[in-house]
């Protein structure tokens, strides 16, 4: 079902092409029962680089190795938490992980000890039952921001349910739904970071002038993504959209939005004052309103289409969108739709994350001159 210089989302499909069977899950209520008893089992505190003290394990001393703190407690270290600790140390993980674990050991300690201020650490600690040490997933700066993502998925259960069964739910394949395997799901999640993609595929968008003249429907759905060990920021993002393919790519993807949050000291914060509102927001509205504003969008005239573009997005950018609008859509802008679409296709190709996202929102946000 091919499309007309389509824009495309390949994020999940970069997360489902490379996800493992235990990093896939089929429904939110048991990725949130899974994040609930890590977080039980987990505890942030934040220690002082010198009293990190690292060693063999016992248990492989050829290639595992035990930190130490203050406390005396020894903790083993994930593949990412080492990774970090090498960073701090100023040591290339790759080597470090190639070494005998007294060899790595010794490296690890000079690097704490001598090549840097002393300074604290903001370590993760969790407590599994199958293994005799507690685990160090993540070791951050002091004052990292930590958004737990059994918050995030207490959010989202309480929102849409289990994602398989409500309006907003794991998409299926060309617009048809579609049993959810292991294979299909568009939900992720490891010691690292975690991914949810819902689409609400029922209640589709009316849109009158879709593509070359001819009416279309479009689908709403959303990507989250967040971190609690410093890998990624947290992050949603919410867009219109034509169908998800087999491999789990988003076709002909419009309207989209993008907010990041870094995992600052009021990241926590941010999520419960801006994040969390659009979530429920998004799971409370209707696909009407939505669709009454791109109607009014696309029937509202610019007397000056160049002065419109150019005071909102300045000359030059102004002049790329009027030529790949008249590529992609094959016309002159002369709405507010169009003008929509125009800023939507040139982020796309926009190499700078920060541009791109600023240029997303300019577009979006001109939907709220004509917004019901």
């Amino acid at each position: 079902m091919p499309l007309d210089n389509p824009s495309i989302l390949t994020a999940c499909s970069t997360q489902w092409a490379s996800r493992p069977d235990d990093e896939r899950y089929t429904d939110l209520t048991s990725m949130k029962t899974h994040f609930d008893s890590l977080r039980e089992r987990s505890m942030g505190k934040a220690v002082s680089s010198r009293a990190l003290e690292f060693a063999p394990d016992p248990a492989n001393p050829r290639s595992g190795l035990l930190v130490t703190g203050q406390n005396g407690n020894a903790a083993h270290m994930s593949h990412w938490s080492l990774g970090q600790m090498a960073g701090l140390a100023g040591a290339p993980a790759g080597y470090l992980r190639k070494l005998p674990a007294p060899l790595a050991a010794d490296c690890l300690n000079y690097g704490m000890k001598f090549d840097r201020d002393i300074e604290d650490v903001g370590v993760l600690l969790t407590k599994h039952d199958d293994l005799p040490t507690t685990e160090l997933r993540a070791a951050t700066g002091p004052n990292y921001g930590r958004i737990w993502n059994a918050d995030i998925l207490a959010d989202l259960t309480n929102r849409f349910g289990d994602g398989r069964t409500g309006d907003f739910r794991i998409p299926g394949e060309f617009g048809r739904e579609v049993s959810v395997t292991k294979d299909n799901t568009t939900l992720y999640a490891s010691d690292r970071d975690m991914f949810v993609f819902l689409a609400d595929e029922k209640n589709r968008i009316e849109v009158p002038n879709r593509r070359n003249g001819e009416a279309g429907q479009m689908a709403r759905g959303f990507f989250v993504w967040n971190s609690e060990v410093g890998s990624k920021s947290l992050g949603i993002a919410m867009f219109l959209f034509d169908f998800v393919c087999m491999n789990r790519i988003v076709w002909g993807v419009e309207q989209y939005s993008e907010k990041r949050i870094r995992h600052t000291i009021s990241a926590p914060d941010r999520w419960a004052d801006d994040v969390a509102p659009m979530i429920e927001e998004m799971s409370m509205s209707s696909a009407k309103p939505i669709q009454d504003t791109i109607r009014a969008a696309q029937e509202r005239k610019l007397d000056k289409v160049d002065d419109f573009l150019a005071n909102r997005f300045g000359s030059g950018m102004a002049k790329r969108m009027h030529m790949i609008h008249e590529i992609e859509e094959g016309r002159p802008v002369e709405t507010i739709w169009d003008a929509t679409t125009a800023a939507t296709a040139l982020a796309r190709d926009m190499p700078n994350n920060d541009t791109r996202v600023e240029l997303e929102r300019k577009g979006g946000a001109l939907l709220d001159l004509v917004a019901v």
